[in-house]
């Protein structure tokens, strides 16, 4: 009987398979994906960015859920042709119980955070008051589904197929980081924060299930918690509404509060994140998903 296969799928037939220059032939897939979904993103953004505007509106959710959707399922058609699989990273079956798990933990990880810098006495805390979630919501499926689907499933895969593992988590989560310098309130120390305790600590929740579920409940929730909850800036853009009010103290070191870009470029953060990303990463490790499964005989 032969033995269950080990490590993650990351694509090794058509378009993947062994061979000259599958290194090089894996990079232009990437970059054709990284290109065409980047484009659905923006489209999910054109529906409105919430955080810019007061309120947000159940139909705004409807709309952005529905690009999202559409996207995933664009990924999967594109992934069963190019590659010959339907792509086991968005297999239905795990996903309502490792988006609940992933909503709860990003939840959690973001208000340890901000407990962090109200123990340190750098951040106000004011509310509760009266607010609309909707936009907020909005917010947080299209970063949380757009992103992880652009930054683990596209790139890291990708480049794990194309240079190993290694390479793969450092340049996507460098990649994550910068791509955050063109927020406001932004700054090479933010950028470097967002790459360590989010770069790599979503790239962990991806490799140790091999599907995006759980990255994307993370995510979503980080944002939403961040965002409407505390109602603190998320990634250097200040949120209208929000339940509560979080701000940094007048004086306090950016290095512990964050400053204008938010709790994200904050030492709590970076620890929460850090210590959280080092633990995921260990397990995915320890289950063998730091390679990739074997090529077909």
């Amino acid at each position: 009987m032969a033995n269950e296969e080990t490590g993650l799928e990351i694509g090794r037939r058509r378009f993947l398979h062994p061979g000259s220059l599958r290194w090089l032939r894996a990079t232009a897939w990437m970059l054709l994906l990284f290109v065409a979904f980047s484009i659905v993103y923006a489209g999910a953004q054109m529906v409105g960015n919430p955080l810019f505007k007061a309120g947000g509106h159940l139909l705004e959710v409807l709309e952005v859920t529905a690009i999202c959707g559409a996207g995933l399922a664009i990924y999967g058609v594109a992934v069963w042709l190019a590659e010959g699989r339907w792509p086991q990273e968005l297999s239905l079956r795990q996903a309502p119980a490792e988006l609940a798990i992933g909503l709860v933990i990003g939840a959690a990880m973001l208000s340890l955070a901000v407990a962090g810098l109200y123990l340190l006495g750098v951040y106000d805390i004011s509310g509760p008051r009266a607010a609309s979630p909707w936009g907020t919501i909005a917010m947080a499926i299209e970063s949380g589904v757009m992103e992880e689907l652009i930054m683990r499933a596209i790139i890291l895969r990708l480049l794990m197929r194309a240079f190993g593992i290694w390479p793969a988590l450092v340049l996507q989560a460098a990649l994550f980081g910068a791509l955050h310098l063109a927020n406001p309130n932004a700054s090479p120390v933010a950028a470097a924060a967002i790459a360590i305790e989010a770069g790599l600590m979503l790239a962990g929740f991806y490799l140790l299930t091999g599907r995006l579920w759980m990255s994307i409940g993370v995510h979503a929730a980080w944002n939403f918690t961040q965002g409407w909850i505390w109602g603190a800036s998320v990634s250097g853009i200040p949120v209208v509404e929000s339940w509560l009010v979080s701000k940094p103290k007048p004086g306090a070191p950016e290095f512990l509060s964050g400053g204008a870009f938010g709790p994200e470029a904050s030492l709590p953060a970076m620890v929460v994140g850090t210590l959280t990303a080092m633990v995921v990463l260990w397990l995915a490790w320890k289950k063998g998903n730091f390679k990739a499964r074997a090529d077909a005989a």
